[in-house]
């Protein structure tokens, strides 16, 4: 079949591997809860709400895939999204070649999307998939930021620390997920940098793992609503957030 007659899918990978220690003890972090609802299952009906995914692949923790499987059939999702649950690895990059690893032939691009972003718009994530079905082989949402900022020479924690640099600000932006990528080009990142590094630790952005290819990454208009939920304060913003969409019947 040649390139052009082949049917084109797009799916997410959501790596939820990890046990999130800055949110403190207890469960993992992508299954705290928000509403009464563990963080992951907001993070894949956010990917499952836009149309253009197909398939959401849920990369679990190795000895809880039964656990996040039960999660996922005990929550209401939209029925022409399939869902795959996988064991992840010890690492993020580990996770996110697993989730890589079971995609069907027929996709052709890929979103990568982060567990504890649980609450991006669905704009943010057509945007992206428009922008990689428009031809970008990488696409990342971003912000503006809105704090200048400072490159310092890293000290011993709590003494001081002095300033190296200040970095233009127009030209920085805040990276948020999901990054979506040709399936072709992110695979050879991961196959490229597991050479150069062996364990992938520290590979924590798939769109700079694209980057060390030569290949160009673009950004698309992120949004205030996809920050990372990380700290308790996080948690509290969310709910804040899910409590506002409830009241204008925007969730």
């Amino acid at each position: 079949m040649s390139d052009e007659s082949r049917p084109h899918r797009t799916a997410a990978v959501i790596p939820a591997a990890g046990r999130g220690v800055r949110l403190g003890p207890g469960a993992p972090k992508a299954l705290r809860t928000l509403a009464g609802t563990p963080m992951l299952i907001h993070a894949v009906r956010a990917m499952a709400r836009s149309r253009a995914i197909s398939l959401v692949v849920v990369v679990a923790p190795a000895d809880g895939t039964a656990e996040v499987r039960r999660l996922i059939d005990e929550h209401a999702l939209p029925e022409r999204t399939e869902i795959l649950v996988v064991p992840g690895g010890e690492t993020r990059q580990e996770s996110v070649r697993a989730g890589l690893d079971a995609l069907p032939a027929d996709i052709t691009a890929v979103l990568i999307h982060d567990a504890a972003r649980p609450l991006v718009p669905v704009d943010t994530v057509d945007s992206v998939v428009e922008a990689v079905r428009d031809g970008a082989p990488a696409v990342v949402p971003a912000l503006p930021l809105a704090d200048t900022v400072k490159e310092v020479e890293p000290g011993r924690p709590g003494e001081p620390e002095p300033v190296v640099a200040t970095p233009v600000r127009a030209r920085l932006r805040a990276v948020q997920t999901p990054q979506g990528f040709d399936l072709a080009t992110l695979r050879l990142a991961h196959e490229k940098l597991a050479r150069l590094s062996g364990d992938g630790e520290g590979a924590t952005d798939d769109a700079g793992m694209v980057e060390q290819l030569g290949v160009t990454v673009v950004v698309v208009p992120g949004h205030e609503e996809a920050f990372k939920v990380t700290r308790p304060l996080d948690l509290v913003l969310a709910e804040a957030v899910l409590a506002r969409r409830r009241a204008t019947d925007a969730y």
